[in-house]
C-alpha cells in the first residue's frame, strides 16, 4: 500500500516533468518560428480537474517554472497569485469538453496566420503527415482575444476538430500529449508554407486520391 507522503512526492515529480516539457515546447516554438514576441500561450493537463498554462505576458522562449500557472477546470479560475494568459478560458473549455486532451497550443505562426487571414482551406491530402495531423481542421470567425464570444465560437467547433484556424488571429491546436500537439502545429505551419510557395511558383500540386 502506498503511503500518502510517497504519493504526494510522485505527483510533485510528475508535475515538475510536465513543467519541463512545457518549457521545452516554448523554446521549440521560438526556435522554429512557431511563435513570436510575447504572443502565444501553451498549457498541459496535470490532473482530472487541473492544468498548467503560461502566465500573462510570459515569453515562451524562456519560461521559468513560476511562469506556468495552475488553473482549475471546474471553476475556470487560477490557483495562486500569478495571472494566467487571458486566453486560459479557451484552454479550460477544451479540457472540460475533451477529457482525452492533455495539451493545448495557441499560437500565430507566420504562414498559418497568413492563411487564417484568408478564406483558403487547409489541405490534408498532400503527404502522409498532413493526412495524419490535418485530418480534422476547423475554422472559426474573428472575435477579440480573451472575449466571451471567442470562447463560444471555440465551443461550437471543438468536438469536430483537433486544429482550429482562428480567422485574423492564429491557430489553436490540441492533442493527447505535448509532443503530438507540437507535431500537429509544426505540420500545419509547413503545410501552409507549402501551399503559399507552390501557388506563388505556379506549381500544380498532385494530391493523394480520396480513396487512398
Amino acid at each position: 500500500r502506498r503511503s500518502p507522503a510517497k504519493q504526494v512526492v510522485r505527483e510533485q515529480l510528475a508535475i515538475a516533468k510536465i513543467k519541463d516539457e512545457l518549457r521545452a515546447l516554448g523554446r521549440y516554438m521560438i526556435d522554429n518560428q512557431l511563435v513570436w514576441g510575447s504572443s502565444g500561450n501553451i498549457s498541459a493537463r496535470i490532473g482530472e480537474d487541473t492544468f498548467l498554462i503560461s502566465a500573462s505576458g510570459a515569453w515562451l522562449g524562456d519560461l521559468a517554472p513560476d511562469d506556468l500557472v495552475e488553473c482549475r477546470i471546474s471553476e475556470c479560475r487560477a490557483l495562486g497569485e500569478r495571472k494566467p494568459s487571458k486566453e486560459f478560458p479557451l484552454h479550460r473549455e477544451i479540457y472540460a469538453m475533451r477529457p482525452e486532451i492533455n495539451a493545448v497550443i495557441h499560437s500565430s505562426p507566420f504562414y498559418s496566420t497568413l492563411i487564417a487571414c484568408t478564406k483558403e482551406p487547409v489541405s490534408s491530402n498532400w503527404f502522409v503527415e498532413s493526412m495524419y495531423y490535418l485530418e480534422r481542421v476547423g475554422r472559426v470567425g474573428y472575435n477579440h482575444p480573451g472575449s466571451d464570444k471567442l470562447v463560444e465560437s471555440i465551443k461550437r467547433e471543438v468536438m469536430e476538430a483537433n486544429i482550429l484556424i482562428m480567422e485574423n488571429h492564429g491557430v489553436l491546436v490540441y492533442d493527447t500529449s505535448i509532443k503530438e500537439a507540437r507535431m500537429a502545429l509544426h505540420t500545419l505551419e509547413v503545410m501552409c508554407r507549402m501551399m503559399i510557395v507552390s501557388r506563388s511558383a505556379g506549381l500544380e500540386i498532385q494530391t493523394v486520391p480520396d480513396e487512398v
